[in-house]
Formats: C-alpha cells, structure tokens, sequence
C-alpha cells in the first residue's frame, strides 16, 4: 500500500504535467470492439501540449495519430484515462459544451479540402460562422481577414474548381482559423500536395503559428512537414514512442 508522503509525490507530479500544457492526454486507452474484433488503438497514451507550440505526430499507417488527434479534440470518445484543455478535463463537459468548445476554440485542418463546390472561397470560410450564429456581416469581415491571412483575399469570390490544389488548401486553413482558434488540430494536412505545395502550405502554417501564438499539433507521415515542428512525437502500436526536437534546416 502506498504511504502518504507516495500519493502526495504524485499527485504533484499528476498535477504539474497537467498545468503545463494546453492539451493535455494522461493514460488515454481507446478500444474498438465490434463484438468479433477488438482493435486497441491507444494503449495508456500520455501526451502534452505547451501553447504555441507546433507539434508532429508521426508513425506508421495504424499506429494510432488519428485517433489519438480525435480524442484529443473530443471528437472520439475515450474508453479510459483522460484529456485535459487548459486544465478542464473533457469529461467534466457535457456534449454541448464540448461541441461549443471546438466550434469556439478548435480549428481542423484535415487532407481532403471538404470544400462545398457551389461556394466561393469567402463563402466556404465564413460557413462555420454563420452556423453557429454570427451575424452574416461580422462572417462576412472575418472571412474575408482569415482569406488575407493565408494570401488569397483576390480568390474570395471563387469557387473550389477555380483554385489549384495548393490554394483550396489555404482556403480550408482560413476555414479552421476564422474562430481565432486557440488550438489548430491537422490530420495530414498537406497529404494531397506535391512537394512544392506541401512546403508553401507548412511554411504558411509555421508563420501563423508564430504570429499568432496557436498550438499546432499535425499528424504526418511527411519528414519535410514535421522537421518544421517545435517537436516531433512519435507513435508505433498505439503508444508513444519517443520524442524529439528535429534537426535544423
């Protein structure tokens, strides 16, 4: 049986890890079970998150990053352990707080555009807006903000067949920053560009995250795309592997 002085030790140290990152996983568990297939996805991941800080997840096909991005973000529930955001854990919110977080505080950036093909470029980032209640007017200016932000205000009043892959792209990131997010979540972000978009595409996100003070954090299987990280975490078999700060380029 563990003393006193033992669970006051790690109660802190529980505590500490918590404190110091706006994300925060600890311990999560995530099991598919259809009945004749069971599938553990995570296996007692802990995870963190420093605000602003730019984050790669990388691994092989099925090792884990989606789902562990998921429950992170809510979208997927857990079946054990616990995520925390700014120190609140997820559990203690009902399904229409979590739902007002992310539609407040979460952008996503996901590889297929999900553009809306009979919208212009302003009208497919304001969307989100206007869905939740902002008056069309202050959708239509802060659409038009986030389109300057990513260099496409001259794209506003196109539509998705009218851009090259490189700008639908831009046009989905000024989609997930428009709420001003405080946490940017990109499942392979730049997995349907080529090598010369690819780079535009992670050096645009570089340089929102600094001036913007966001936390990133991209799941990839591109070395180019998280040698740009803060940090690299690797995954294999539904737990961390290592970490590591890559080399500078």
């Amino acid at each position: 049986m563990k003393s006193d002085k033992t669970r006051r030790v790690r109660q802190k140290e529980d505590s500490s890890f918590v404190d110091e990152g706006i994300v925060v996983a600890k311990g999560i568990f995530k099991t598919y079970d259809s009945g004749k297939v069971r599938v553990d996805a995570l296996r007692g991941v802990d995870f963190y998150a420093r605000e602003g800080e730019m984050i790669a997840v990388m691994g092989p096909s099925g090792c884990g990053k989606t789902t562990l991005l998921n429950c992170m973000s809510g979208l997927d529930d857990i079946t054990s352990g616990e995520v925390f955001i700014r120190g609140r854990a997820l559990s203690d919110m009902s399904d229409r707080e979590r739902t007002r977080y992310r539609a407040q505080k979460i952008g996503f950036i996901f590889q297929a555009y999900n553009l809306l093909p009979v919208l212009t470029s302003a009208e497919n980032v304001e969307l989100p807006l206007l869905l939740s209640g902002t008056n069309p007017r202050l959708a239509r200016e802060r659409a038009t903000e986030a389109l300057k932000s990513v260099g496409l205000l001259e794209w506003k009043n196109h539509k998705p067949a009218e851009l090259s892959g490189g700008q639908q792209q831009r046009v989905t990131i000024a989609r997930s920053l428009v709420n001003k997010p405080e946490i940017v979540f990109g499942d392979e972000p730049t997995g349907n560009l080529d090598s010369e978009y690819s780079k535009e595409i992670m050096d645009l996100l570089k340089q929102l995250n600094k001036e913007n003070a966001q936390t990133f954090i991209i799941v990839t299987h591109d070395y180019n795309v998280g040698k740009m990280a803060d940090r690299i975490v690797t995954m294999r078999d539904g737990r961390i592997e290592k970490e590591f700060a890559p080399t500078p380029f």
